[in-house]
């Protein structure tokens, strides 16, 4: 099975950017949909962005014009730059992958696959 491991997150002041990094290995990045989802204490699982073998991103409304999803099928990486970090953005930040399309969206349970996830935390 492919294997996630994802990196970069620390703590930042309000307004700051932080780039997320997975490492993917025992698969090939490109024949994946890949995603970032995010939780929070308390809260639900949910989607934060997708990018399909294709190429085409999907975003979750709150953070399409300051979060970037972006892959290197060479070095086999999937990264989410996020700017403009706000205190609700502070939450576990997992790295996901899927077979297909992401013809099911930013719903967690269409990704089989999942990191330890990388802590981001917002002041």
């Amino acid at each position: 099975d492919v294997q996630l491991v994802e990196s970069g997150g620390g703590s930042v002041q309000a307004g700051g950017s932080l780039r997320l990094s997975c490492t993917v290995s025992r698969g090939t990045i490109s024949r994946y949909c890949m995603g970032w989802f995010r939780q929070a204490p308390g809260k639900e699982r949910g989607g934060v962005a997708a990018i399909s073998p294709a190429g085409t991103t999907i975003y979750t409304d709150s953070v399409r014009a300051r979060f970037t999803i972006s892959q290197d099928n060479a070095r086999n990486m999937l990264y989410l730059q996020m700017n403009s970090l706000q205190p609700e953005d502070t939450a576990m930040y997992y790295c996901a992958a899927a077979g297909g399309y992401c013809s099911g969206g930013l719903l967690a349970r269409q990704f089989p696959f999942w990191g330890q996830g990388t802590q981001v935390t917002v002041s």
